[in-house]
Protein backbone atom coordinates (compact mmCIF):
# COMPACT_ATOMS: atom_id res chain seq x y z
CA UNK A 1 0.00 0.00 0.00
CA UNK A 2 1.52 3.33 -1.07
CA UNK A 3 1.33 6.68 0.68
CA UNK A 4 -1.63 7.87 -1.40
CA UNK A 5 -3.66 4.76 -0.53
CA UNK A 6 -2.85 5.13 3.17
CA UNK A 7 -3.95 8.77 3.06
CA UNK A 8 -7.21 7.85 1.31
CA UNK A 9 -7.90 5.08 3.83
CA UNK A 10 -7.33 7.45 6.76
CA UNK A 11 -9.68 10.01 5.19
CA UNK A 12 -12.38 7.33 4.85
CA UNK A 13 -11.80 6.30 8.46
CA UNK A 14 -12.36 9.92 9.50
CA UNK A 15 -15.57 9.97 7.45
CA UNK A 16 -16.76 6.80 9.20
CA UNK A 17 -16.22 8.45 12.60
CA UNK A 18 -18.06 11.61 11.52
CA UNK A 19 -20.98 9.61 10.14
CA UNK A 20 -21.14 7.42 13.23
CA UNK A 21 -21.85 10.46 15.40
CA UNK A 22 -24.24 11.75 12.74
CA UNK A 23 -26.71 8.93 13.39
CA UNK A 24 -27.06 10.16 16.97
CA UNK A 25 -27.53 13.74 15.74
CA UNK A 26 -30.15 12.66 13.23
CA UNK A 27 -32.08 10.74 15.88
CA UNK A 28 -31.98 13.69 18.31
CA UNK A 29 -33.00 16.16 15.62
CA UNK A 30 -36.17 14.18 14.98
CA UNK A 31 -37.31 15.10 18.50
CA UNK A 32 -37.90 18.64 17.25
CA UNK A 33 -38.41 18.63 13.47
CA UNK A 34 -39.71 16.29 10.79
CA UNK A 35 -37.56 14.31 8.34
CA UNK A 36 -38.12 16.67 5.38
CA UNK A 37 -37.17 19.67 7.52
CA UNK A 38 -34.07 17.99 8.90
CA UNK A 39 -32.76 16.88 5.50
CA UNK A 40 -33.59 20.28 3.95
CA UNK A 41 -31.82 22.35 6.59
CA UNK A 42 -28.72 20.13 6.84
CA UNK A 43 -28.36 20.13 3.06
CA UNK A 44 -28.72 23.90 2.65
CA UNK A 45 -26.22 24.45 5.49
CA UNK A 46 -23.80 22.04 3.79
CA UNK A 47 -24.13 23.81 0.44
CA UNK A 48 -23.57 27.25 2.01
CA UNK A 49 -20.62 25.87 4.00
CA UNK A 50 -18.89 24.75 0.80
CA UNK A 51 -19.34 28.02 -1.12
CA UNK A 52 -16.47 29.89 0.61
CA UNK A 53 -14.35 26.72 0.45
CA UNK A 54 -14.73 26.68 -3.34
CA UNK A 55 -14.00 30.43 -3.52
CA UNK A 56 -10.80 30.30 -1.46
CA UNK A 57 -9.47 27.19 -3.22
CA UNK A 58 -9.82 28.79 -6.64
CA UNK A 59 -8.48 32.11 -5.41
CA UNK A 60 -5.39 30.38 -4.03
CA UNK A 61 -4.91 28.43 -7.26
CA UNK A 62 -5.56 31.50 -9.38
CA UNK A 63 -8.06 29.72 -11.65
CA UNK A 64 -11.76 30.13 -12.29
CA UNK A 65 -14.30 27.42 -11.58
CA UNK A 66 -15.33 25.65 -14.78
CA UNK A 67 -19.11 25.39 -14.49
CA UNK A 68 -19.54 22.84 -17.25
CA UNK A 69 -22.68 21.08 -18.43
CA UNK A 70 -21.29 17.84 -17.03
CA UNK A 71 -20.81 19.44 -13.59
CA UNK A 72 -24.43 20.62 -13.52
CA UNK A 73 -25.82 17.28 -14.71
CA UNK A 74 -23.58 15.42 -12.27
CA UNK A 75 -24.64 17.66 -9.38
CA UNK A 76 -28.32 17.11 -10.18
CA UNK A 77 -27.95 13.33 -10.51
CA UNK A 78 -25.91 13.06 -7.31
CA UNK A 79 -28.35 15.36 -5.50
CA UNK A 80 -31.40 13.33 -6.48
CA UNK A 81 -29.72 10.07 -5.42
CA UNK A 82 -28.50 11.57 -2.13
CA UNK A 83 -31.84 13.24 -1.40
CA UNK A 84 -33.85 10.04 -1.84
CA UNK A 85 -31.28 8.09 0.21
CA UNK A 86 -31.26 10.65 3.03
CA UNK A 87 -35.05 10.79 3.27
CA UNK A 88 -35.40 7.00 3.50
CA UNK A 89 -32.70 7.03 6.16
CA UNK A 90 -34.31 9.84 8.14
CA UNK A 91 -37.75 8.22 8.09
CA UNK A 92 -36.19 4.89 9.03
CA UNK A 93 -34.20 6.32 11.95
CA UNK A 94 -37.44 7.60 13.46
CA UNK A 95 -38.71 4.01 13.65
CA UNK A 96 -35.63 1.98 14.60
CA UNK A 97 -32.58 2.23 16.84
CA UNK A 98 -29.52 4.29 15.98
CA UNK A 99 -27.26 1.24 16.09
CA UNK A 100 -29.40 -0.77 13.70
CA UNK A 101 -29.79 2.18 11.34
CA UNK A 102 -26.03 2.67 11.24
CA UNK A 103 -25.30 -0.98 10.52
CA UNK A 104 -28.00 -1.44 7.88
CA UNK A 105 -26.94 1.74 6.10
CA UNK A 106 -23.36 0.46 6.06
CA UNK A 107 -24.49 -2.53 4.00
CA UNK A 108 -23.86 -0.39 0.95
CA UNK A 109 -20.25 -1.56 1.28
CA UNK A 110 -21.38 -4.97 0.03
CA UNK A 111 -24.28 -3.82 -2.15
CA UNK A 112 -22.03 -1.66 -4.34
CA UNK A 113 -19.79 -4.57 -5.46
CA UNK A 114 -22.85 -6.75 -6.04
CA UNK A 115 -24.34 -4.09 -8.33
CA UNK A 116 -20.90 -3.95 -9.95
CA UNK A 117 -21.45 -7.53 -11.15
CA UNK A 118 -23.93 -6.10 -13.64
CA UNK A 119 -21.03 -4.15 -15.13
CA UNK A 120 -18.81 -7.28 -15.12
CA UNK A 121 -16.65 -6.18 -12.19
CA UNK A 122 -15.71 -9.56 -10.73
CA UNK A 123 -15.42 -9.39 -6.91
CA UNK A 124 -12.70 -11.23 -5.00
CA UNK A 125 -13.41 -14.27 -2.76
CA UNK A 126 -12.83 -12.07 0.30
CA UNK A 127 -15.79 -9.94 -0.78
CA UNK A 128 -18.15 -12.92 -0.67
CA UNK A 129 -16.91 -13.74 2.82
CA UNK A 130 -17.62 -10.14 3.81
CA UNK A 131 -21.13 -10.39 2.37
CA UNK A 132 -21.89 -13.52 4.42
CA UNK A 133 -20.61 -11.86 7.61
CA UNK A 134 -22.61 -8.69 6.89
CA UNK A 135 -25.84 -10.62 6.29
CA UNK A 136 -25.32 -12.57 9.53
CA UNK A 137 -24.77 -9.33 11.40
CA UNK A 138 -27.90 -7.83 9.84
CA UNK A 139 -29.90 -10.89 10.95
CA UNK A 140 -28.82 -10.67 14.60
CA UNK A 141 -29.37 -6.91 14.75
CA UNK A 142 -32.80 -6.72 13.10
CA UNK A 143 -34.62 -9.96 13.89
CA UNK A 144 -36.76 -10.12 17.02
CA UNK A 145 -38.34 -13.13 18.71
CA UNK A 146 -41.00 -13.50 16.01
CA UNK A 147 -38.40 -13.39 13.20
CA UNK A 148 -39.77 -10.19 11.74
CA UNK A 149 -38.11 -7.05 10.47
CA UNK A 150 -39.45 -3.67 11.55
CA UNK A 151 -40.70 -1.07 9.09
CA UNK A 152 -37.90 1.28 10.09
CA UNK A 153 -35.33 -1.43 9.28
CA UNK A 154 -36.83 -1.87 5.81
CA UNK A 155 -36.75 1.87 5.17
CA UNK A 156 -33.09 2.06 6.16
CA UNK A 157 -32.30 -0.94 3.96
CA UNK A 158 -33.92 0.84 1.00
CA UNK A 159 -31.74 3.79 2.00
CA UNK A 160 -28.66 1.52 1.76
CA UNK A 161 -29.70 0.49 -1.76
CA UNK A 162 -30.15 4.14 -2.75
CA UNK A 163 -26.79 5.10 -1.20
CA UNK A 164 -25.20 2.36 -3.30
CA UNK A 165 -26.59 4.01 -6.41
CA UNK A 166 -25.39 7.38 -5.11
CA UNK A 167 -21.83 6.03 -4.77
CA UNK A 168 -21.92 4.65 -8.31
CA UNK A 169 -23.16 8.00 -9.65
CA UNK A 170 -20.34 9.80 -7.81
CA UNK A 171 -17.87 7.25 -9.15
CA UNK A 172 -19.02 8.15 -12.67
CA UNK A 173 -18.92 11.95 -12.39
CA UNK A 174 -16.22 12.79 -9.82
CA UNK A 175 -13.21 11.96 -12.05
CA UNK A 176 -14.60 14.27 -14.74
CA UNK A 177 -15.45 17.40 -12.69
CA UNK A 178 -14.31 19.23 -9.57
CA UNK A 179 -15.33 17.23 -6.50
CA UNK A 180 -16.10 20.08 -4.08
CA UNK A 181 -18.25 21.91 -6.64
CA UNK A 182 -20.04 18.66 -7.41
CA UNK A 183 -20.76 18.15 -3.70
CA UNK A 184 -21.97 21.73 -3.31
CA UNK A 185 -24.45 21.47 -6.17
CA UNK A 186 -25.78 18.13 -4.95
CA UNK A 187 -26.58 19.60 -1.51
CA UNK A 188 -28.63 22.43 -2.99
CA UNK A 189 -30.46 19.89 -5.18
CA UNK A 190 -31.27 17.84 -2.05
CA UNK A 191 -32.60 21.01 -0.40
CA UNK A 192 -34.78 21.79 -3.41
CA UNK A 193 -36.10 18.23 -3.42
CA UNK A 194 -37.22 18.51 0.22
CA UNK A 195 -38.52 22.09 0.16
CA UNK A 196 -42.06 21.52 -1.16
CA UNK A 197 -42.93 18.44 0.97
CA UNK A 198 -41.44 20.21 4.00
CA UNK A 199 -43.77 23.19 3.52
CA UNK A 200 -46.78 21.00 2.71
CA UNK A 201 -46.50 18.31 5.38
CA UNK A 202 -44.41 19.73 8.23
CA UNK A 203 -44.50 23.56 8.20
CA UNK A 204 -41.59 23.97 10.63
CA UNK A 205 -41.38 26.96 12.96
CA UNK A 206 -38.29 28.93 13.96
CA UNK A 207 -38.73 27.67 17.52
CA UNK A 208 -38.42 24.08 16.30
CA UNK A 209 -35.33 24.89 14.24
CA UNK A 210 -33.64 26.71 17.11
CA UNK A 211 -34.42 23.79 19.44
CA UNK A 212 -32.73 21.40 16.99
CA UNK A 213 -29.83 23.69 16.02
CA UNK A 214 -27.07 21.48 17.44
CA UNK A 215 -27.91 18.19 15.64
CA UNK A 216 -28.82 20.10 12.47
CA UNK A 217 -25.55 22.05 12.51
CA UNK A 218 -23.50 18.90 13.10
CA UNK A 219 -25.29 17.03 10.32
CA UNK A 220 -25.03 20.01 7.97
CA UNK A 221 -21.41 21.09 8.47
CA UNK A 222 -19.62 17.89 9.50
CA UNK A 223 -21.70 14.96 8.28
CA UNK A 224 -22.73 16.53 4.95
CA UNK A 225 -20.34 19.40 4.26
CA UNK A 226 -17.17 17.61 5.41
CA UNK A 227 -18.11 13.91 5.35
CA UNK A 228 -19.76 13.59 1.93
CA UNK A 229 -17.19 15.89 0.33
CA UNK A 230 -14.27 13.85 1.69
Amino acid sequence: MNLSQIKSSLILLLVAVIWGFAFVAQSQGMDYVGPYTFVFTRSIIAGIFLLPVIFFIHKRQGVKLNVSKELIIGGICCGLALGISSLFQQFGISQTSVGKAGFITALYIVIVPIIGLVFRNKPSPLLWISIVLAVCGLYFLTMNGSFTVGQGDLLVFICALCFSCHILVIDHFSPKVEGIALACIQFFVVGALCLVPMLLFEKPSMDQLFAAWQPILYAGVLSSGVGYTL
